[in-house]
């Protein structure tokens, strides 16, 4: 476990880095918010875009490896709404809780460092769990959010599902990659050199951009957040390990990628939505922070577990 963690250490250093500028207030939140966007919108979709027009659609698109994260992620889901309503909580506040109990910052922390520590054959794994958590987790949350808000289902809330997903650059890009892909033309050799310097600064732009973003965070109400944090980083892993191995079984090494996606610490754009929606933005944010800094350790012990403690270089 020690040399994977001390691999992933500079992932981790570089989200510090991001941190302390926030901290200082050397990086304002409005400087964070403009490297986000040039992040969001230009440097990880051009990696996304690249990488996807570079694989076939059978390279990204595997059904067992669809149905193992989906029944793993699906089931801590529900393991945390259940526990929500237990709580006492609304159907709005007990779908963001599952929503920081499920997805995982895949965009910005699990493509650049799971592609480096386990090899570019994972890329197309990746791709496949980024695009079912932002189609159907995101959507759902959409749905039960604003479908509860109203009192039922209706044209608006499905128009509000649709253009999320069209409005959103990472989806974008992994269509408009998979359109040329399957086009079957080559990407010609200057487009592909842009998409490769322009991508590369989507991993240490991501991941300072985390840290600084982590700084205006708070860590109020600290008990939800380690229990939202337990079920991110502990419980989230070992559903998507049993069905991996066990219900819907996968090749090894993709167990091993979608096991280690699925450690990931919660994703920034759980924040979004509920500071969007007006639902315990306060809550989610304790989770990101808390699952971020404990994700130090946990993503290096289950990336240790699921590969007997080796990972390429």
């Amino acid at each position: 476990m020690l040399d994977i963690f001390l691999k992933t250490l500079p992932f981790f250093a570089l989200i510090g880095l991001g941190y302390m500028a926030g901290r200082t207030r050397f990086f304002t939140e409005a400087a964070t918010a403009s490297l986000t966007k040039f992040v969001f919108y230009f440097a990880l979709s051009a990696m996304l875009f690249r990488f996807s027009a570079n694989l076939s659609f059978g390279e990204i698109f595997d059904a067992r490896l669809a149905a193992a994260y989906l029944w793993g992620t699906a089931f801590v889901y529900g393991v945390a709404t259940a526990v929500a309503f237990l709580r006492g909580l609304d159907v709005r506040t007990a779908a963001i809780e599952a929503q920081c109990a499920a997805i995982g910052n895949t965009g910005f922390l699990g493509v650049p460092m799971l592609a480096l520590l386990l090899g570019q054959e994972a890329v197309g794994p990746i791709i496949l769990i980024l695009a079912i958590d932002l189609i159907v987790f995101s959507s759902l949350l959409v749905i039960l959010v604003t479908g509860s808000q109203d009192g039922k289902m209706s044209a608006g809330v499905l128009r509000t599902v649709s253009l999320g997903l069209v409005k959103n650059p990472m989806i974008v890009s992994i269509v408009l990659g998979l359109a040329v892909s399957g086009s079957g033309l080559p990407v010609p050799v200057p487009v592909n050199e842009f998409l490769t310097t322009l991508g590369n600064a989507a991993t240490p732009g991501a991941l300072f951009a985390i840290g600084a973003s982590l700084a205006s965070k708070s860590a109020e109400r600290i008990q939800i957040a380690g229990w939202l944090s337990f079920c991110k980083l502990i419980l989230h892993p070992l559903f998507v390990a049993a069905g991996a191995y066990l219900f819907f079984p996968v090749t090894p090494y993709q167990a091993v990628v979608v096991v280690s996606a699925a450690a990931l610490p919660v994703a920034g754009n759980v924040f979004i939505l509920a500071q969007h929606y007006g639902v315990a933005p306060q809550r989610v944010s304790a989770a990101i922070l808390v699952s971020t800094a404990l994700s130090i350790v946990t993503v290096s012990a289950v990336i240790a577990w699921v590969t007997g403690g080796a990972v390429g270089g």
